[in-house]
């Protein structure tokens, strides 16, 4: 006969696996809505698209991934070894302010370098009050374009490649390095033979999270005119009104994003190197003048281009703006985006934890492949996923509607379409997997004989969390809160899509101003989420800043 006790602990096993089910359920509804809408509706846009603007739409979003992931990886592999590996004035604040950059969408820095590169900007008004020369006197760069871009976007993503490569070279033993050394190879032979390619797991775990990132842009590349995959949906979806063919554009670009997931997942997964036991401490290389004083001006270029110069040409142009942040239309836009940004990352934290401890607890199959799922979603641009939320949720809403009229004379209207829990569904699929990386890094300390004491001690899976897990986990749990937080907060394709009507959030504010042309309006939203992404990411500096001195 079961105990009162025994069928509570199965009960409350059942609430986790419930959770657990609904939680994938919801992370594969997208990847469903997008073929299913891409199959059932008509090719004929599609093959108007493919006779003038889909090759355009592949060939440039290539391009751009690759100029970031290039531009990226130099940046911050480089400036990773030389904070880590040297010794140079500035190092010590400049290995936290290399990070900084993260904390700005990059549609941010567009508006800002757009009020400084483009032709009525300060630089080249300047420059024509200087010569008198006219507009067709000269050549500038031009900043709206598929190089502005990609600029933008590698400043503020080549943290991703920094940070993780930080943290590879941190971990690597003296021995290797020395011994090429000792082998007569300069810093910089041993640093590209021996450094780099122990490190090449963690770069090309970044490389392929800055690819996924580029690929998701729709801020930056919409505002500058580069005609991207991203930019394809929305109009396809907006401006043509075709949602078949907006679905079967999001499921090539869901194709190209699954298949960037699956690499970085084989390059961490096939790269094995042997570090040894770091017995002697990294001597750092004392750098000589030229050296040193390159190495800080490689170093502090990032951090110039990607905050302090962004953040006062922003500043500027807000300061002149006349727009009031504490009226009550900015007090709606600030409520509306941390309403829905606090919801979204609680709930990515409960999902963490929920499929986090059913996966330690009982691994099994299901629950690997409901981890696997939920991790899926960061790979996925916001764009698909509204696409294929929106699809499957309208049909069902507009059947229940006409059943329920055709049977009781009521009309039930949307009840999931234009609501703002569909959008925290998006949020949810889309940064589930910060979430359950956060909680993966920390749970990672907890030793599984903790796990034993305390269902010796009569702890069920709830009391397993609350009482064990929780108080151990608590800022790995509240840094995977942060960055869904911030990450919800920077969100702009999926926002735009799916928000409810006249529902708008600062990111939508600052979109909306930019696409007018009203950059000094759109400066000082931008500048308050930028303000609140510096909060994790200098929490996340202050760890790292705890590594070598």
């Amino acid at each position: 006969m079961k105990t009162q006790g025994s069928i509570g602990r199965m009960t409350m096993r059942g609430v986790f696996t419930a959770i657990a089910v609904i939680v994938t359920i919801i992370c594969v509804i997208p990847y469903v809505g997008v073929l299913a809408a891409a199959a059932s509706g008509s090719f004929e846009t599609l093959g108007q698209l493919a006779q003038t603007v889909l090759g355009r739409y592949a060939a440039t979003t290539l391009l751009l991934v690759v100029l970031v992931m290039t531009g990226s990886a130099i940046i911050g592999a480089s400036a990773a070894w030389l904070v880590t590996m040297t010794d140079f004035p500035g190092r010590r604040w400049l290995e936290i302010a290399l990070a900084l950059p993260l904390a700005f969408p990059a549609y941010v820095l567009a508006y800002g370098y757009t009020h400084i590169l483009d032709h009525p900007g300060i630089v080249q008004s300047t420059l024509r009050d200087i010569t008198g020369w006219g507009p067709r006197d000269y050549w500038f760069p031009e900043i709206r374009s598929l190089g502005g871009a990609a600029l933008m976007l590698t400043l503020v993503l080549y943290p991703y490649v920094y940070l993780l490569a930080r943290a590879a070279f941190s971990a690597q033993g003296a021995s290797t390095f020395l011994a090429a050394r000792v082998l007569g190879r300069s810093p910089f032979r041993a640093f590209m033979s021996v450094s780099l390619p122990m490190a090449r797991p963690a770069i090309a775990s970044g490389v392929m999270l800055v690819a996924m990132e580029t690929i998701a842009d729709f801020g930056t590349v919409a505002y500058f005119g580069v005609q991207t995959f991203a930019v394809g949906i929305y109009q396809s979806w907006f401006t043509m009104a075709d949602r078949a063919a907006a679905a079967q554009l999001a499921l090539g670009l869901l194709s190209f994003a699954l298949l960037l997931a699956m690499l970085e997942r084989s390059s961490r997964g096939e790269a094995r190197y042997a570090n040894g036991k770091r017995n002697a401490p990294m001597q750092r290389i004392v750098l000589k003048n030229g050296q040193k004083w390159g190495a800080t001006l490689f170093c502090l270029l990032p951090v110039l281009l990607g905050v302090l110069l962004p953040v006062l040409a922003l500043g500027t142009m807000a300061a002149g703006s006349e727009q009031n942040l504490l009226s009550p239309r900015y007090l709606g836009f600030i409520r509306n985006s941390l309403t829905l940004a606090s919801i979204a990352a609680v709930l990515a934290v409960v999902a963490a934890l929920v499929l986090g401890t059913l996966h330690r607890v009982r691994a099994s199959r299901l629950t690997g492949a409901s981890l696997y799922v939920a991790r899926m979603g960061y790979a996925v641009p916001g764009g698909v996923i509204a696409v294929g939320l929106l699809v499957p949720f309208a049909a069902f809403d507009n059947g229940l509607d006409a059943w329920m009229r055709a049977t009781f004379d009521i009309s039930t209207g949307l009840l999931f379409t234009g609501s703002i829990w569909l959008l925290i569904f998006a949020y949810l699929i889309r940064f589930l997997a910060a979430a359950i990386g956060a909680y993966e890094g920390g749970i990672a300390s907890v030793g599984p004989n903790m796990d034993a004491a305390a269902r010796t001690l009569g702890q069920d899976m709830p009391g397993l969390v609350r009482r064990v897990h929780m108080p151990l986990l608590r800022t790995s749990l509240l840094t995977a809160g942060l960055i869904v937080f911030v990450d919800v907060m920077k969100e702009l394709p999926a926002t735009l899509i799916m928000r409810p009507f006249n529902y708008d959030t600062l990111a939508v504010q600052a979109y909306r101003l930019a696409s007018d042309e009203r950059l000094e309006g759109a400066a000082a939203p931008s500048l308050v989420i930028a303000a609140i992404g510096l909060i994790p990411v200098i929490l996340l500096c202050r760890r790292i800043g705890t590594g070598r001195a």
